[in-house]
């Protein structure tokens, strides 16, 4: 009697989404890679943003991790493939590092707080995830480094987001060493907020995010924005365009509310707008 062909197992996703009450909680599913952000994965992450960029019942993102590595970077062994290609895998190189810049850009883009949930090792590519989120709780076992210049490959894109964080020695070193910084060092030069005890760090992320979450989303979206577009101007430019952003804040009833519940010393009630 012939045997039954056998079904291959489904493939586990490789980002994994839950919704907490109002908080969106992705977690980097390929912990036998080191959660290395591969094509897929980038791609994965962009569409997950985009959706959640426009899910008003979202108010909040926390990017966490399987296993025992928060992120190592970009897949190695997946750019190298592409080295037999005609160009060397010029064209390919490009585009990922182009699809993974437009994915950290959606993060900053997002008009709601994204925190990172950091439980182990994040290089490269994976500290340029963890910089790019608004907010970071990790582990006391963590680690952060952009090692690449180790292997002859300088962390230019990581460069971005770390030098938009912490102080340019600090970022210089980490770049020019490859050395790696432990959790509470990377708190004291700003790359992240918070250290926890091992294996809290993705419900210390949840409860952040969740505080958050209980501001005015409207209030939330405007003040995010305007703090990385000021960030890029100057002092003067910062000014009048944060003037502009308060004006237009005031006028929204949701500051109306705010300001009003202060006065009579009770609880607003937000209508995120």
């Amino acid at each position: 009697m012939p045997q039954a062909a056998r079904t291959a197992a489904p493939q586990p996703s490789i980002l994994l989404r839950e919704q907490i009450g109002s908080i969106a909680v992705l977690t980097l599913n390929r912990p036998d890679a080191r959660n290395s952000l591969s094509e897929d994965l980038i791609g994965a992450l962009h569409g997950a943003l985009k959706e959640i960029h426009v899910d008003k019942s979202i108010r909040g993102v926390v990017i966490a991790a399987s296993g025992p590595a928060f992120s190592a970077g970009h897949d190695m062994k997946e750019l190298t493939a592409r080295r037999s290609d005609p160009d060397r895998g010029r064209a390919y190189f490009s585009q990922i590092m182009t699809a993974c810049s437009a994915m950290m850009q959606a993060i900053v883009h997002l008009p709601k707080p994204v925190v990172a949930a950091v439980q182990g090792v994040a290089t490269a590519a994976g500290c340029q995830l963890v910089a790019s989120c608004d907010l970071a709780v990790a582990s006391e076992a963590a680690s952060f480094a952009t090692p690449g210049v180790d292997i002859g490959l300088f962390c230019s894109t990581p460069m971005v987001a770390l030098s938009r964080n912490v102080p340019r020695k600090q970022a210089m070193e980490m770049l020019l060493t490859g050395e790696p910084i432990m959790a509470a060092t990377a708190k004291d030069i700003g790359l992240i907020n918070r250290v926890v005890p091992a294996g809290t760090e993705r419900d210390a992320a949840i409860v952040l995010a969740q505080k958050v979450a209980l501001k005015s989303a409207y209030t939330v979206k405007l003040g995010k924005e305007a703090f990385y577009r000021q960030a890029e101007m100057t002092l003067a430019e910062a000014y009048r365009y944060a003037a502009d952003v308060m004006t237009e804040n005031m006028m929204a009833r949701d500051a109306e509310e705010g300001i009003g519940a202060f006065i009579d010393k009770r609880e607003p009630k937000w209508q995120d707008k």
